[in-house]
């Protein structure tokens, strides 16, 4: 659609001239736009946008129940995560990653599951196997893990993942919390 407006307006007016950087000042001004239509984007020197693939996550994560549905006070305990969170968006997504760790070891262990140092992807299916967690949260739990490895391992995040890990972060830990019993 933009490439027959721009050819319009040279047909328009052949002696308008578009260069370089008004074809990239259109191209930015689209790329909002255009972001449910891919999930990163590379631009010369260096610049990468991320998209889509922390909303996602969320969005499986509430419908498989693995999201309370008020988010916490502020007067309750923050957990790690949250306080770097503004500072540093990739070790926030870090600590988000070892809180569901966390919690899915201490599942297990209130339940009697000696799991001792199993993986992430095992404890998932200790979990499943004892009808501690349904087929569908093992699955976003996974995806949600390593969508949180792929982030931390994988070099520029986009500045949207420090709101996502303070919005959907406490209520994914919240919801886990729930699910350990109480001794």
């Amino acid at each position: 659609m933009c490439a027959l407006l721009i050819a319009l307006a040279h047909i328009i007016w052949p002696s308008l001239t578009i260069d370089a950087i008004t074809v990239t000042l259109i191209f930015i001004a689209l790329v909002p736009w255009l972001a449910p239509l891919f999930k990163s984007l590379e631009l010369p020197g260096g610049w990468k946008i991320e998209f889509q693939d922390l909303e996602r996550a969320r969005t499986k994560a509430d419908k498989a129940g693995l999201l309370t549905s008020a988010p916490r006070n502020e007067s309750e305990k923050q957990y790690s995560f949250q306080l770097v969170a503004q500072e540093d968006p990739k070790l926030a997504l870090a600590g988000l990653r070892i809180e569901i760790e966390k919690r899915l070891n201490e599942i297990a262990e209130s339940n009697g599951i000696n799991a001792g140092k199993a993986s992430v992807g095992r404890l998932l299916r200790i979990l499943g196997e004892k009808e501690l967690l349904s087929q569908e949260q093992r699955s976003v739990l996974s995806d949600m893990v390593g969508l949180l490895n792929a982030a931390v391992h994988g070099g520029e995040i986009d500045n949207r993942a420090a709101e996502w890990a303070l919005d959907v972060g406490p209520r994914l830990v919240s919801a886990l919390e729930i699910k350990i019993k109480k001794i």
